[in-house]
């Protein structure tokens, strides 16, 4: 009976040891990936100076923090007490940040299209206040009852309730609170482009008619961005609740789709937000500058980027700043 045991328990022990190596090689390839996109728009906004408008500097803080959120999550290891001590610290921080300033550009949106209110530049101090204070808070909280002496297969799951109860309320309720906030908030808006679809067909104003239009075209694709949290830390949540609900018992595929998810957070935002025309167009003069003339006219897509006029988030936002 004893080696019949012990065979089982060492069966055990390698499975687990095999999932921990999957998921970990998941969440390091989700992040990497999150790190190559986010870093991206920020040398973006570094090279491009008609990027800098307060518009884009929103996006840009956003790129920096999941770009620092998807770095720390690659270097944080369980293997190590203090390298975990880095990774939940540091990973909690930027990735609350970055919960919070998509918050920021919903905000913006909404009191320059649903308001019509041109003074949103005038917030920019107290954004950053906002972000990085909350996020240090949030992390401060999420110290208490924390164990790092016995790392787990992840940094952020602590064994003891209390300090599962500090991560689902310094974790997933700023989380899931930026999730209202922006779906409320572009459900504002699209109501209001509504309303003023409905007046400019009653008073068949064409040239008004045209810009709601343009409007519309913009927010049917930023319209599906609080999606984007959503889908990123749905699995999470749910496996953090899981987990709550059933200490010491792990779902694999479960597990598998929170770290994968997850880690893509980045990666989601930069090409959500950073990859919008006033970007691709920047791009696009710069490949132009560099490119003989007969190449340039054998790449049709060159000329239609250079001309393409999308009505998107930094034009909803004001146009001057």
């Amino acid at each position: 009976m004893a080696p019949a045991v012990a065979a089982a328990a060492s069966a055990a022990v390698s499975q687990a040891l095999r999932e921990r190596q999957i998921l970990d090689a998941v969440g390091t390839g989700a992040a990497a990936l999150s790190l190559v996109g986010s870093s991206f728009i920020v040398l973006c906004y570094l090279l491009f100076r008609e990027l800098r408008k307060f518009s884009f500097k929103l996006v840009f803080y956003l790129a920096v923090s999941d770009m620092f959120c998807s770095l720390f999550t690659i270097l944080g290891g369980p293997s190590n007490a203090f390298y975990c001590f880095a990774h939940d610290y540091s990973a909690h921080f930027f990735c609350v940040a970055s919960f919070l300033w998509t918050t920021t550009i919903a905000f913006t949106l909404h009191r320059t299209v649903v308001k019509h209110k041109t003074d949103v530049e005038e917030f920019g101090s107290i954004f950053h206040l906002y972000v990085w204070g909350t996020s240090l808070a949030t992390t401060v909280l999420r110290s208490i009852g924390s164990d790092y002496g016995r790392p787990g297969s992840w940094c952020w799951i602590q064994q003891g309730s209390m300090a599962k109860v500090l991560h689902l309320i310094t974790f997933y309720l700023p989380l899931w609170g930026a999730i209202l906030y922006n779906g409320f908030t572009y459900y504002e808006v699209n109501r209001m482009l509504n309303n003023a679809t409905r007046m400019a067909a009653g008073i068949s104003d064409r040239s008004n008619q045209s810009d709601i239009r343009a409007d519309r075209k913009a927010f049917n694709r930023w319209g599906y961005y609080p999606l984007i949290l959503i889908g990123s830390w749905a699995f999470a949540t749910i496996n953090r609740l899981y987990d709550f609900t059933n200490p010491g018992h792990k779902i694999f595929w479960l597990s598998f789709l929170d770290v994968g998810f997850a880690g893509l957070m980045g990666l989601f935002n930069s090409i959500a937000y950073g990859l919008n025309s006033s970007v691709r167009r920047a791009i696009s003069e710069r490949i132009d500058t560099f490119l003989p003339e007969r190449i340039k006219r054998s790449l049709p897509t060159l000329s239609r980027l250079r001309s393409q006029q999308e009505n998107e988030l930094t034009s909803l936002i004001v146009e001057g700043n």
